[in-house]
């Protein structure tokens, strides 16, 4: 995996890793104009969130297990990671759309009693994220939400990174069938979208596309990079109708799109890929942060709060991390990420970077 990140980095990336590297003239702090004033809640979040959490975080972990560099998840439920945890698991389809930047990867699986009844869609990140990032952050194209393909919705002024928009794309056409054979098949099971890195990113838009269909989904991300700018961010909280029904009709109930009950955008102090692309690209934060304040594993639930509006300063807006924390900081959502060995692996304690990684630049950098 190491060799990965080190022999792809191109020349773009390599300038987005100088910029985190380094402090920019002038401070995040003095981005007003897209940064909430308010003060974030300091009450901690229930143990039942907790544990909700570090759960999701296993079966996004799961992830990397799938795709041609590892051994893979089989059916009916099996692989060298965290698999053995869910044993009332279904696999219904594992997809890798090849090794590109844009690529997507994931599964899909059913969760059957005695678990909650959920159909999972979890996206993996990418091996080369300093490489992604960098290379796929310079564009934006028009977003244009699943019910306006032919019908009246729209989002006005709405951009979409055009990287994470082409994943998501791709992911789709092999997974969009599936999910809604298995909403149909399984109406009392609960959507269940989570995804970490750039899969947070593909978790996120998939969350609008299945929400524009009319499902009711619950999205999950960790270390979630920026998905649009500040029109789509806006999209997330928009109040309208609940889209089309499975039978198409129009659902006249007028409710917000996403709260934070039904979306939790989990970040992590001192990770830099919640805040980039940068916001002088004019990319923006979405609502509902989940903020993890200790920089060191394992977490309490007293770690963990939400944050208010789309860019707390209180929370991971207001940090300053490192491109090196990409090693650790956004690894490090309850388990250390991107592994697919056992649990009980010696390649899950260790801990490479932490003496570089844990370096703290000046206070006025910003990633």
């Amino acid at each position: 995996m190491l060799r990965n990140v080190f022999f792809k980095i191109s020349p773009v990336s390599a300038v987005l890793l100088a910029v985190l590297a380094n402090p920019l003239p002038f401070s995040v702090r003095e981005q007003t104009h897209l940064t909430s004033r308010r003060n974030s809640s300091t009450t901690p979040i229930s143990q039942g969130l907790f544990g909700e959490f570090e759960e999701l975080s296993r079966i996004v972990d799961i992830t990397y297990c799938v795709g041609s560099l590892n051994t893979g998840v089989e059916r009916p439920f099996q692989c060298l990671s965290y698999c053995r945890d869910f044993p009332t698991f279904e696999l219904r389809q594992t997809w890798n759309t090849g090794i590109t930047l844009q690529d997507s990867c994931g599964y899909v699986a059913l969760s059957h009693a005695p678990a909650l009844p959920r159909i999972i869609v979890a996206f993996r990140g990418t091996y080369s994220v300093a490489n992604a990032i960098a290379d796929l952050s310079l564009t934006k194209q028009e977003y244009v939400p699943y019910p306006s393909r032919g019908r009246p919705e729209k989002c006005e002024g709405c951009r979409v990174h055009s990287g994470f928009y082409e994943s998501w794309t791709q992911s789709e056409a092999i997974i969009g069938d599936i999910v809604d054979e298995l909403v149909r098949e399984y109406p009392g099971y609960k959507l269940t979208l989570a995804g970490h890195s750039l899969g947070g990113a593909v978790a996120a838009l998939a969350g609008l596309d299945f929400r524009g269909r009319g499902y009711d989904p619950i999205v999950t991300t960790f270390g979630e990079p920026k998905v649009g700018n500040s029109a789509l961010a806006r999209f997330f909280t928009k109040v309208g109708s609940d889209g089309l029904g499975l039978n198409g009709s129009r659902q006249t109930n007028i409710r917000q799109k996403f709260t934070a009950d039904t979306y939790r955008r989990v970040t992590h102090i001192h990770d830099p890929v919640p805040l980039i692309p940068l916001t002088q690209w004019n990319y923006s934060q979405h609502a509902y942060e989940y903020y993890i304040s200790s920089p060191q594993l394992p977490y309490a639930r007293e770690d963990i709060h939400l944050c208010e509006g789309s860019e707390d300063m209180n929370c991971i807006a207001g940090d300053s991390p490192n491109a090196l924390q990409l090693f650790r900081a956004h690894r490090d959502y309850f388990h250390r990420m991107g592994l697919c060995v056992p649990e009980d692996s010696f390649l899950r304690r260790i801990r490479l970077w932490d003496s570089v990684a844990g370096s703290e630049l000046p206070s006025d950098s910003v990633a």
